[in-house]
């Protein structure tokens, strides 16, 4: 399957506009329940006057506001980001942490988010499931998770190791454009002929 996927895009990319690890931080903690192209249009003004923790925590949390006020609840999401910019500086130097458990106790960050970062800004071979790698590990067979959990799991165990960096940037593109939740495009889709998706669209 990821041999087809790679034929297809050889280097898949994260849609997330950001201009350093804390950047991409901050944008993945703000895409929770948004899309990425909202969360671009928001952050393209506030990472050009804050693009540091520093700086971050200079606009406080009513000028981040202002900033993210498009986002779909950005009042948390601006409390969120300027805690977390508190904590970079007074924990880890305003630098972004390269261990899980440094990024999950950041405020705002969960599993997902921690891996996205951990993939994107440090190359590690994390798989972040959202809503589109879930559906797409189940309709291909990949995987029976119930959860995200075991997903990433089940994934993390049967991604052959070559693929594993760009693996959930494929499968969210994936999901994101062609095998939609309510009309999937299999007509489109390069891993059409192996998916086990009993409805498929003609």
């Amino acid at each position: 399957m990821f041999h087809l996927l790679e034929q297809d895009n050889p280097e898949p990319k994260g849609e997330l506009e950001y201009v350093n690890p804390f950047t991409l931080l901050v944008a993945v903690v703000l895409s929770a329940q948004a899309t990425d192209a909202g969360v671009n249009k928001a952050t393209r003004a506030l990472f050009k006057i804050a693009d540091t923790p520093e700086k971050m925590v200079r606009l406080n949390e009513e000028g981040i506001r202002e900033y993210i006020k498009t986002i779909g609840l950005y009042r948390t999401k601006a409390r969120n980001v300027l805690e977390l910019s508190r904590q970079l500086i007074a924990n880890h130097g305003s630098e972004v942490p390269r261990a899980r458990e440094a990024l999950e106790a950041l405020p705002g960050v969960g599993r997902k988010t921690a891996n996205v970062v951990l993939n994107i800004a440090f190359g590690e071979p994390t798989m972040a499931v959202d809503t589109h790698v879930f559906r797409i590990a189940n309709r291909t067979g990949l995987s029976s998770g119930r959860n995200p959990l075991e997903v990433e799991e089940d994934l993390l165990r049967v991604i052959p190791q070559r693929y594993a960096l760009h693996a959930h940037h494929w499968l969210i593109l994936l999901g994101r454009y062609v095998c939609k939740a309510r009309k999937p495009e299999c007509p489109r889709c390069v891993v059409r002929e192996i998916c086990l998706f009993e409805p498929k669209t003609m």
